[in-house]
């Protein structure tokens, strides 16, 4: 708060002044809003897949999508947690037991062989999920 005193008048009556000078508090609030803008997407950062192009429509998801990925490596990801193979099917159980019903989106990379995604969607089909996605770019 900026306090002053303000001439009222004639020569020599000055009365305070309290304004709150708002200038300085709204650039202080852009830079905070560059900040995050900028730094939101790097805090998203999600498991590195090269993803094949296509011409297909984008979906709209209203939650979060559960994302198994498959990397180059052959890694397989769940979210962001790394799973081995055998333990895929029990993984995606609890996660079914624990009520998720939506949609699951499939990240292979386009540098890994085909066989191997393919194992893996026939895992997600026998853990019993009947929604499944392949993502691309």
């Amino acid at each position: 708060m900026v306090m002053g005193l303000k001439q009222q008048g004639g020569r020599g009556k000055f009365s305070p002044m309290a304004e709150i000078n708002v200038t300085p508090m709204v650039d202080v609030m852009l830079v905070l809003l560059i900040i995050f803008m900028v730094a939101a997407p790097l805090l998203t950062v999600g498991i590195e897949v090269n993803l094949p192009d296509t011409e297909a429509q984008n979906l709209s998801e209203q939650t979060e999508p559960l994302t198994v990925s498959v990397t180059a490596e052959g890694n397989i990801f769940v979210q962001d947690t790394q799973i081995e193979y055998d333990n895929l099917v029990p993984h995606l159980t609890a996660i079914a037991q624990a009520g998720y019903d939506q949609a699951i989106y499939v990240r292979g990379d386009k540098d890994v062989d085909w066989d191997r995604v393919a194992k893996v969607l026939g895992q997600l089909s026998k853990a019993g999920f009947r929604q499944i996605s392949l993502v691309t770019d």
